[in-house]
Parts: structure tokens; C-alpha cells; sequence
């Protein structure tokens, strides 16, 4: 029997092969997009589906109830290579593809969005050191969290501030080599366990500059004087996921850490989110899988009028809208990280795949507690628990309110060049 550690290894080794084959097709030709995965693909695919049922579907509940960090899970992802997937190789990584991690995430997401969020969102802490990081920086922090089970954050959203990014007013002032950081962030994932933040800080202090101008990305150690995370919040879900405040009180930060240069923070953030977009609804469809499943399941066990209920129409339609869903969602995320991945500005599709995929999971997750009945409302079931970590997925990364004004501004643009 193949153990997950031999799965790995196996992934490693064919991986730089992959990868190298992937340059000589970009190089040469446009590649065609298929629905085919590599056998690379489907061994990272299968490796975080064993991983999913074994490590993290046995332990949900639980850490859904206390809300502790899954610590031994992220120690264990790590040991087999779940977390950093998309580190460059010279620091030590396999240098994924956004449709490697999609794999990967959906995958995840079926065992736990909570526990997914807890290790995906390094991932987002990660992506503008990915992007905007030179060598150094890259060695230095990305390397850091291959040799070691360690975490990264995102720090960007603010209490006045989320989806309004030229509303942020955390600033950073230049003084001799270092930057004076002051303010605060919100609803930072990771907030309080990252050993690292990628923090997005106002440098230019005129409130009329441009946010592609304003604001500038730096690395933040999280031992750094005057960095102090606030008390873990009480969400309604996703519970497994630290979700902090974080304070900056004259933080200093070395120019070194500056990611790219003074005004490129803006661009940085929101390349960040045409690559971490994806993944988020591939998570989205995890759950949305796992409710299907679960009511599947149940609808065959739970009886009505001398039948199962799913043989009665209303219950069957319901799982067949749910499957439409799934496919129909699966395919979006798909498409935007197969664009990202060519190389190409994904943003339209991105959005398209996230406020999809963030709809279909929350739909998916009511139904499912519609077929449940008063079994569905109870926590000794599975689904309610889906249905409230479902509801962060039109929410973060940005809400579906967002994603759609993206999507109509690109539809707006394309319209006028082409009158």
C-alpha cells in the first residue's frame, strides 16, 4: 500500500519535470486549456484527498467546538508537503501552479474550511513575496517556512477599511533606513500564530493620491516592538481559523523589507488576489461537495411516507441543483487559474469563480440542512456546521458584492472598445 509520505515523494521528484516541461510549452506554444489533469496533478489531488479523510474530516468537530488552532495538523501538512506548495524552488519549494493548489484546496475544503482557511491563508500571507519579493527577501521569509512548520498573515483589512483599500489608513513614514509603522489591521487571518506579515501601509500621507501611488507592502516580523495582536474573535464559523486585530505602535521596519519599491504596495495586493482568488473557491466547492455528499448519504437513510426522501422529487431535485452547482463552479476555478497560470491577467474570471463558487457553497449548505430536517439544525450532524462556514466565502478575499462590481467593470470596458 502507498503510504502519504511515498505520495509525496513522488511528487517531488516528478514535479521539477512538470514544471520544466510547463516553461518549454509556454516558451514554444500557447497552451490549449483542457479539463486533463497531469498524472503530477492527480497525485497531489489524491494526497490531499487521503489527507483530508484521515487527518482533518475525524477532527473537525472538535476543533470547530474549543475554536483551537489545528497546530498538529498544520504540523502534519507540512511533513508531507501540503503547506507552501507555491514557493519559488530556489527556496526550497515545488513552485506549484494556482491549478495545482485549486486541486489541492478543494480537497481541503472537504474536510474542513476552517482547518483549510488556518493553512491556505499562509498561502495569501505568502503571495506578495511570491510577486514583489527579490531573492533575499524571498530566501530569507519563504525559506523560513519551508524548514519549519511555520505560518504567514495577510494584513491589509482595516476596522474602517476592507474592500475600500484607498480607505486605509495604517502609515508608514520613512525616517533614515526604516519605516515608522502606525495604525491598525482587522480580521487578520493568522493574526495571532504568524511568524510573518506581509502589511499594506499608507506612504504617501495626501489623502487625494492615487491608490495605485498611496500605499507600499512590507514584511513584518511578528516579533517586531510595538506589533501587538488583539484576542482571537468569535466567529460563526470557520472556528479553527485565528482571526485577530493586529496593532502597529511605531513599529520599525528596515527598508530591506520593503517589497519592490515605495508605492508598489497597491499593485502587489491586488496581483496577490488574482492568484489566491482561485483557491478560495476551489475551497468554496470542497464544501459545497461535502454537503452534497452528506445529503446524498442521509437522504438515503432517513425514510418519509414508507421510502427514502430520496425518493421523493422535491429531495432528488435538490441534490441534482446541487450537483449543477458543484460542476458548474468547479469549472470556473478551473478557467481562472488555468489564465493566471498563462501568464495572463485573470481578474474577471477570478472574480467570476469567486462569488460563483462562495454562492454555490452557501446554497449547497442550506439544502443540505433542508434535507436533514431537524436533524440538519442540530450539531450532532455535520451540515449545520457547513452551512455557517459556508457564509464567510461571499465575505473574505472580497465580498460577492465586490467580485461583481469587477466583473461588470470589465464587461463596461470591452463594451466601449468594442462601439
Amino acid at each position: 500500500m502507498i503510504t502519504v509520505n511515498q505520495v509525496f515523494r513522488n511528487v517531488c521528484r516528478t514535479s521539477r519535470c512538470i514544471i520544466a516541461n510547463r516553461k518549454y510549452s509556454e516558451q514554444s506554444q500557447e497552451t490549449p486549456f483542457s479539463l486533463e489533469l497531469s498524472d503530477t496533478q492527480k497525485e497531489f489531488r489524491d494526497l490531499a484527498r487521503k489527507f483530508a479523510r484521515e487527518e482533518i474530516v475525524p477532527v473537525a468537530a472538535e476543533y470547530d467546538r474549543t475554536g483551537e488552532y489545528p497546530w498538529d495538523i498544520i504540523k502534519k501538512a507540512h511533513s508531507v508537503g501540503l503547506l507552501n506548495g507555491h514557493i519559488p524552488e530556489h527556496c526550497g519549494g515545488m513552485n506549484m501552479s494556482v491549478m495545482d493548489g485549486c486541486l489541492v484546496a478543494e480537497e481541503l475544503g472537504y474536510g474542513c474550511t476552517g482547518i483549510k482557511t488556518a493553512l491556505e491563508a499562509s498561502g495569501l500571507g505568502q503571495m506578495p513575496v511570491i510577486i514583489g519579493g527579490n531573492k533575499e527577501q524571498q530566501k530569507k521569509y519563504l525559506g523560513r517556512l519551508i524548514d519549519e512548520p511555520l505560518v504567514a498573515a495577510y494584513g491589509v483589512t482595516e476596522p474602517g477599511a476592507g474592500s475600500d483599500v484607498n480607505a486605509l489608513k495604517t502609515k508608514a513614514v520613512k525616517k533614515g533606513d526604516e519605516y515608522i509603522i502606525n495604525g491598525q489591521k482587522m480580521w487578520i487571518t493568522n493574526g495571532g500564530v504568524a511568524n510573518w506579515y506581509f502589511v499594506l501601509a499608507r506612504t504617501d500621507l495626501d489623502p487625494k493620491a492615487p491608490a495605485s501611488k498611496a500605499f507600499t507592502g512590507f514584511i513584518v516580523d511578528a516579533d517586531t516592538p510595538g506589533l501587538t495582536p488583539g484576542r482571537k474573535e468569535l466567529n460563526m464559523g470557520q472556528k479553527a481559523s485565528d482571526t485577530r486585530g493586529i496593532t502597529f505602535e511605531d513599529v520599525r521596519v528596515p527598508k530591506e523589507n520593503v517589497l519592490t519599491g515605495e508605492g508598489q504596495g497597491f499593485k502587489i495586493a491586488m496581483l496577490t488576489f488574482d492568484k489566491t482568488r482561485p483557491p478560495v473557491a476551489a475551497g468554496a466547492v470542497g464544501l459545497a461537495q461535502r454537503a452534497m455528499d452528506e445529503a446524498a448519504k442521509y437522504s438515503l437513510e432517513r425514510k418519509a411516507f414508507g421510502v427514502p426522501i430520496a425518493h421523493h422529487q422535491a429531495v432528488a431535485f435538490m441534490l441534482a441543483d446541487m450537483a449543477i452547482g458543484i460542476e458548474a463552479a468547479r469549472l470556473t476555478y478551473m478557467k481562472a487559474a488555468f489564465e493566471v497560470d498563462q501568464g495572463r491577467r485573470n481578474s474577471y474570471y477570478a472574480s467570476i469563480s469567486k462569488a460563483y463558487a462562495a454562492d454555490v457553497a452557501n446554497k449547497c449548505a442550506t439544502d443540505a440542512v433542508q434535507i436533514f430536517g431537524g436533524n440538519g439544525f442540530n450539531t450532532e450532524y455535520p451540515v449545520e456546521k457547513l452551512m455557517r462556514d459556508a457564509k464567510i466565502y461571499q465575505i473574505y478575499e472580497g465580498t460577492a458584492q465586490i467580485q461583481r462590481m469587477i466583473i461588470s467593470r470589465a464587461i463596461i470596458d470591452n463594451a466601449k472598445q468594442n462601439m
